[in-house]
């Protein structure tokens, strides 16, 4: 069964059963979760921006001390010659 027949049966379905009723008791319990997987996200998105915010300042500190665009100090010297 390829993917456009799947989806077809399944819209199919939807779309002839009616919704089953949740039961009212279920809704503070789903309620106190979603609340909790929102917290979760928020903090999960701080967490993500906090940690970005320290690797650029830890590339920062980084850059300037050690001037990775300045070329290093020649380590031979150059041959004398002709003198």
């Amino acid at each position: 069964m390829n993917r456009v027949r799947r989806e077809t049966a399944a819209r199919r379905l939807m779309e002839a059963a009616p919704p089953p009723p949740v039961p009212p008791e279920l809704y503070p319990e789903i309620v106190r979760r979603g609340e909790r997987l929102l917290r979760l996200r928020r903090a999960a998105v701080l967490l993500m921006w906090v940690l970005l915010g320290a690797a650029a300042v830890a590339f920062t500190v980084w850059a300037i001390t050690a001037q990775p665009w300045v070329e290093p100090p020649s380590e031979t010297t150059p041959p004398l010659t002709g003198w």
